[in-house]
């Protein structure tokens, strides 16, 4: 492997605590790698990332518009949401016009990714339903995707199912790899992940970027719904969000699990991933802002309004900053 020179550090007080390795491509739409820090061709799961590309199918198929799927909807079905109210209204919305309800959804429960979600839903003394996944906004749209095609809705997520079929051959597309060389295997959600090297991941970031500009019918709605609803993306304190509200809609972004982190950049034509080598949380949001930077993508202000994720304070149980999560990312330009 390639030597690793992207790290996130945590501090406590005056030493560094721990240290996250880091690897990240930047490809640009014609799939040529830009610029890389460690191992470019690192092969992780897409995890969430790959919600976007799950999500084209809904409006290339034309089943958003015979179901009339609102730009909203199709925003949560790339989301990884918060489940907030807003999210669960969308999420039902997307269920009733495929016919379906709540348990229809294959996702299994989990409290809400949303902290104020998940305290309100204690305080109304409620366990999480399958409906506060945050991955039932895919869910639902890949529901809908079956109706519109009269497919059956039961088994919607096994890896045999048309549905499933369908977006394999979306995510092998915008990688630009052969859909039989896809490794699969079961996501937390219970859907198929797609196991897929950094570089072709930032290159179907970076096409989806570029038929956006273009404003290919599909690529412009769904990139576009999440650049105008970046609150049905994420939720409130996410940097999926507020990242896309700084940016002013020139960068759409999109975490996965266990350490992913994809970003596509229309005007530049640049595609972003990025795999936090043990998975960490805490490290990519750092990492993937510390990447945008360092490719000078980010004003002085975007910078300013997004600080809190690009440098979050390590609380001590009273509450109090004790230490700094700290990306340092050194980006080394690709050859010709």
């Amino acid at each position: 492997m390639a030597p690793v020179s992207a790290v996130v550090e945590v501090t406590r007080g005056p030493l560094v605590e721990s240290r996250h390795e880091v690897s990240v491509a930047v490809v640009d739409a014609g799939g040529r790698l830009r610029a890389r820090t460690g191992d470019p061709r690192l092969v992780a799961y897409a995890r969430s990332a790959a919600k976007p590309f799950q999500a084209l199918p809904l409006v290339e198929d034309g089943a958003a518009d015979g179901l009339g799927v609102t730009t909203a909807e199709v925003a949560v079905c790339c989301g990884s949401h918060n489940a907030e109210d807003r999210h669960l209204e969308a999420v039902r919305s997307i269920l009733r016009r495929a016919g379906a309800d709540e348990g229809a959804l294959a996702c299994g429960p989990h409290p809400p990714l949303g902290v104020a979600a998940a305290r309100v839903l204690a305080e109304r003394g409620r366990e999480p339903d399958r409906i506060h996944n945050n991955c039932s906004g895919k869910h639902a749209g890949m529901l809908a995707l079956a109706r519109a095609h009269g497919w059956s809705l039961a088994g919607y997520q096994r890896p045999e199912h048309p549905v499933q079929e369908r977006v394999l051959r979306s995510i092998a597309r915008w990688c630009e790899v052969d859909a039989d060389g896809i490794q699969t295997a079961v996501d937390g959600c219970g859907l198929p992940t797609f196991a897929l090297s950094l570089a072709a991941l930032a290159g179907a970031y970076a096409r989806l970027a570029a038929a956006h500009r273009r404003g290919e019918d599909a690529p412009a709605r769904v990139v576009g719904a999440m650049l105008q609803h970046p609150e049905y993306v994420g939720g409130t304190d996410r940097l999926c969000t507020e990242l896309m509200r700084a940016a002013g809609g020139r960068i759409f972004a999109k975490v996965g699990a266990e350490g992913v982190y994809c970003a596509g950049v229309p005007g530049a034509e640049l595609g972003i991933a990025l795999k936090v080598h043990d998975g960490a949380w805490r490290a990519a949001e750092p990492a993937l802002l510390a990447t945008l930077s360092a490719l000078q993508l980010l004003s002085r202000e975007e910078a300013g309004a997004l600080e809190r994720f690009a440098e979050p304070a390590v609380l001590n149980t009273r509450g109090e900053p004790v230490g700094v999560v700290r990306a340092r990312v050194a980006l080394e330009a690709a050859a010709a």
